[in-house]
């Protein structure tokens, strides 16, 4: 079964950015996505509205969502289309710059699966979008130390209640690296079905959505690895 991508995008909010740069950025995406096998774009929005109307039109896999965007930004629809009531919900990648982090925070909470940044190369937004149809995640890697660390409260520790096993640790702190499921498995010499399953025990213990929660709960509470 082939990927189907959708993709939201738009002139930035602020006056950062002309909607002609914008559109040919959307355009570069479509096309390096296009190209890779087994990844089909189904559409793209020039804005939040539009990106919504497509989403239920053609109900995607994956929603790659610039956080900036005219019209509804990219949190309101993210937050829309990860809502509790919703026919369908697609995974959703966000695409942020540096200057982003207040917004990665609040898109962490709403259900966003992965971040990666404006300028990644195109190896990176379709690694990101093979992950987020296959339920990993993917931040990009010179973001994820730099957003997640913030999170980090002096002093913090494990929470007693979470009640993870030794294994499940070693887990957690993997994610946190932002490590694919594939990687942890060779990590951990365990298959790729065991940790997913570690993974599943994991979000019900902490009462998290998804692998980027995890991550970001790993970050706060001090149990990631901090160099």
């Amino acid at each position: 079964m082939r990927g189907r991508a959708g993709q939201g995008d738009g002139t930035q909010e602020g006056g950062r950015g002309r909607p002609d740069d914008q559109a040919v950025m959307r355009t570069g995406m479509a096309m390096i996505l296009a190209a890779e096998d087994g990844i089909d774009v189904v559409a793209e929005a020039v804005d939040g509205v539009h990106a919504l109307e497509e989403a239920a039109r053609h109900r995607p896999d994956v929603v790659l969502m610039d956080i900036r965007m005219p019209r509804l930004n990219g949190l309101d629809a993210l937050r829309a289309l990860t809502r509790p009531t919703a026919d369908h919900v697609p995974k959703v990648v966000m695409v942020t710059t540096f200057d982003d982090e207040e917004y990665v925070h609040t898109a962490l909470q709403s259900g966003a699966c992965g971040f990666v940044l404006k300028d990644s190369g195109p190896r990176l937004l379709a690694e990101a979008v093979r992950a987020a149809a296959v339920g990993d995640s993917l931040i990009s890697p010179s973001i994820t130390v730099r957003l997640l660390r913030r999170l980090v409260a002096p002093g913090a520790r494990r929470s007693p209640d979470a009640d993870l096993s030794p294994r499940e640790v070693d887990v957690v702190r993997l994610v946190a690296q932002g490590l694919t499921n594939a990687e942890i498995s060779h990590a951990l010499s365990i298959t790729v079905g065991t940790v997913k399953t570690h993974l599943g025990n994991i979000q019900g213990k902490l009462a998290v959505r998804n692998r980027v929660e995890i991550a970001a709960w790993a970050w706060r509470v001090g149990l990631a690895r901090v160099d």
